[in-house]
């Protein structure tokens, strides 16, 4: 019985040595969290629809898919990419001035701590496997993550918005971001099965691209943040001056080399443009001479300390000696060749160097204080966050018009000026035509692809079927320049803009496109018949032969 207990003990015992040695880091909960937050509209994910509510205008740090259906903030990167497309004339100040504010506040410590891309590849890497480690090449082609953002962020957006053809090409043909959390998490969702109709080429070439990701992480620490990361790249400008990170005291320092020796990441130095902050060479510097920016705020030591003494005149000029130590020895000749000059007693000496006072210092009980604080004000965001996304706002009705249903009325605003009410066209007193009602945005690809087939549509049975071509909520740039352009406003198609409806007590019921049963994908296309109701709706992409089809059928 002894034996039994003693090997129960032992078992409990090797138990809990595991579970202490595998607990997630301080850094790595950080992680977690951040994806959580910044992930919040879980609902998203069972219902596989996109939250669109207000947060959505805000950009989250990290690299985060818009299309992400727990998406509560928009991607910076993609933000600047739309912004830049839509540019023209303008200057994008409002996302470059959120990018400079989150460089200036954290610079990598993002891409460290905050970012769910990261987090992804972190874990990847912790796949047991062969690791390549960092060489010479791997910091050389850490340097094209600065070719894509001059490249596919900045030249080719402005190029083509020249054109008058907005392209965000990085989110477009590259982001592994938008390919697992904007597309494969939306597939996954029965109800969007119609989406696979609209995959093609792109797709698979996205797809290619993000399985590569995946499979490097795991033989090569975060890939695509070294080599890739646009968004990296930009937060690496403000690393240096960042209020937040790491930072080398020179004065200690050894040139011992075991900082970048450790480090995974293509640092030359701690805190350089590569450095994401990650905290891993604080622990290994054996002089003590690295440590976080900012932590002089809360824990000061004191200054009573003197100087180094140098040990060298050159050393001596980089590091003075204390004041007592210059009077004294600027009092002893540099030849002796007298009994020299007496030298000041031990309280004058003293009394040269002026008093500094003793700096307040956060005791233990301070600093447990804090952490408590800290821990518990941390779970009251997630937890309001949480409980805020998924049970009080919406973002977007969760259930839209069917086929079949009678079509919700709504009232929106013509491009060319003036309304249209589908109330006013529709039903008993209507004009007896079909109306077909085309949801699209400028930087969608498949919408700017079908319009023409839908104009020409329009122009071939203006007597029987009216078109409106509706464009998003989101205003990307000035549609109604970008319909000239093209000379689509020459067709009879009817141009207008979405906008959130409301009902008869003034509350919000959702846009034209979530009351037609929109599934935050675009393009979408849905055909009225002259009695009012939905005969058809389709989220894929459509042409001139299935519209026919579908219209000679009714």
């Amino acid at each position: 019985m002894k034996k039994a207990f003693t090997k129960i003990g032992t078992f409990f015992k090797k138990a809990g040595k595991w579970i202490k040695n595998h607990l997630p880091t301080k850094r790595r909960l950080i992680q977690l969290y951040a994806a959580l937050l910044t992930n919040a509209n879980l609902k998203g994910f069972f219902t596989g629809r996109i939250y669109t509510g207000a947060t959505k205008n805000f950009c989250v740090p990290g690299l985060n898919c818009y299309s992400c259906p727990g998406a509560i903030g928009a991607c910076p990167l993609g933000s600047l990419q739309n912004a830049l497309a839509a540019s023209g004339t303008r200057a994008p100040v409002y996302i470059l001035g959120i990018l400079a504010l989150l460089g200036l506040l954290l610079g990598r410590t993002i891409c460290g701590f905050l970012c769910p891309l990261g987090l992804c590849q972190d874990l990847a890497y912790k796949i047991k496997s062969p690791k390549l480690k960092k060489s010479r090449v791997t910091r050389i082609l850490s340097y094209l993550k600065y070719v894509l953002l001059i490249a596919l962020v900045v030249v080719v957006p402005l190029a083509f918005m020249a054109q008058g053809t907005p392209l965000p090409a990085f989110c477009k043909y590259i982001c592994p971001a938008g390919t697992f959390g904007g597309a494969i998490s939306l597939l996954l969702h029965p109800d969007n099965s119609e989406m696979f109709a609209m995959l093609g080429g792109l797709f698979t070439w996205k797809f290619a691209l993000f399985v590569l990701f995946f499979v490097a992480s795991v033989f090569i620490y975060r890939p695509f943040c070294r080599f890739v990361c646009p968004l990296g790249a930009i937060y690496g400008f403000f690393n240096k001056i960042a209020l937040l990170g790491v930072k080398l005291d020179k004065n200690k320092c050894t040139d011992c080399g075991l900082c970048v020796a450790h480090c995974k990441m293509d640092i030359k130095h701690v805190g350089d443009h590569e450095c994401i902050n990650c905290g891993e060479c604080i622990a290994v510097c054996p002089a003590k001479a690295i440590s976080w920016k900012g932590s002089s705020l809360f824990v000061r030591p004191n200054e009573t300390d003197a100087a180094p003494q140098s040990a060298s005149p050159l050393n001596g000029m980089l590091h003075p000696a204390p004041q007592a130590q210059l009077q004294q020895t600027a009092a002893e000749p540099t030849v002796q060749l007298a009994p020299p000059a007496a030298e000041p007693t031990a309280p004058a000496a003293a009394a040269a160097v002026p008093a500094r006072p003793r700096k307040f210092v956060i005791g233990p009980k301070g600093q447990k204080a804090l952490r408590i604080t800290a821990y518990v004000a941390a779970a009251l965001v997630l937890g309001g966050a949480l409980v805020y996304y998924n049970f009080i706002d919406s973002g977007a009705p969760s259930v839209g018009s069917e086929v079949g249903d009678i079509a919700p009325d709504f009232t929106i605003t013509r491009y060319d000026g003036g309304e249209f009410t589908l109330s006013e066209r529709v039903g008993e007193d209507g004009d007896g035509k079909i109306y077909v009602l085309n949801f699209w945005y400028t930087t969608c690809t498949p919408c700017v692809e079908e319009l023409p087939d839908i104009n020409r549509f329009a122009r071939d049975y203006e007597e029987t079927v009216t078109v409106l071509a509706i464009h998003s909520v989101a205003e990307t740039e000035d549609v109604a320049a970008f319909i000239a352009q093209r000379g689509w406003d020459e067709y009879p198609t009817i141009f207008a803009h979405d906008s959130m409806q409301t009902d008869a007590d003034g509350e919000e019921t959702g846009s034209v496109y979530d009351l037609f049963g929109g599934r935050s994908t675009y393009p979408m296309t849905v055909i009225v018949n002259a009695d009012g109701v939905i005969a058809y709706r389709t989220m894929a992409k459509i042409g001139y032969d299935e519209l026919v089809e579908v219209v000679d059928s009714l």
